[in-house]
């Protein structure tokens, strides 16, 4: 597991950093034979990349780096906690594939849906300036002031994302069941992923739910 001076600093790295590019401007797939392979994504993952479902994410306007380590996590089963189906849909990509696709979908435009107005309130206080009495690190540092992410660190865009599908992978980062532990105790999933258990592990279901409406409603 990641110590926490060296998670510390990380964080204040990542929120010191310069503005780096548009995630297609540094991506290699072509976003024209992306939308012709999408085809089978968006029966789930719907048109452009914005879900009906919202146990589903969007993956509109996603930066097209982290659709790519997604997609390797389903391939060689480092992300478990799937339900079964992604594994066996990306299987067969090759590495131009998901490229391709990545970088369609980072160029779409996410629609999303209101934020909850009961919890958006408490969600932004979180995100934006976290709790550091319970060493919660303001979401904002990771993942932007809008939730567009940060590319170049791998850390994914939040904006507009179903509050269903934020709340149920913040409680599979806090149960260990997006990634496992491997016997040192680092996820498998990455230093990244080591980050988000340890910060979802200290979020209540509350936070988890306030944070969830406000990334829903952000654009």
């Amino acid at each position: 597991m990641m110590s926490m001076t060296r998670w510390v600093w990380l964080i204040l790295a990542v929120s010191a950093a310069p503005l780096v590019l548009p995630p297609v401007a540094m991506a290699k797939g072509s976003a024209d034979a992306g939308a012709a392979k999408a085809v089978v994504c968006t029966a789930c993952h719907g048109p452009n990349g914005n879900s009906a479902n919202p146990q589903w994410p969007n993956l509109a306007g996603q930066n097209a780096f982290y659709i790519e380590g997604q997609v390797k996590h389903f391939q060689d089963n480092t992300r478990i906690n799937s339900n079964g189906v992604m594994p066996g849909l990306v299987a067969a990509l090759s590495a131009q594939d998901v490229e391709d696709l990545a970088v369609y979908f980072s160029l779409q435009t996410p629609t999303g849906l209101d934020a909850d107005p009961s919890y958006w309130k408490a969600g932004q206080k979180l995100y934006r300036g976290g709790d550091a009495a319970r060493q919660i690190p303001a979401c904002m540092a990771c993942h932007g002031p809008v939730g567009r992410g940060n590319p170049a660190a791998g850390y994914p865009a939040l904006r507009a994302q179903h509050s269903v599908y934020t709340v149920k992978q913040l409680g599979d980062y806090a149960s260990n069941t997006r990634y496992s532990r491997n016997a040192a105790g680092e996820s498998t999933g990455g230093p990244n992923a080591d980050i988000m258990h340890t910060i979802a592990g200290r979020l209540t279901p509350e936070d988890m739910r306030n944070l969830a409406s406000y990334l829903q409603g952000m654009r």
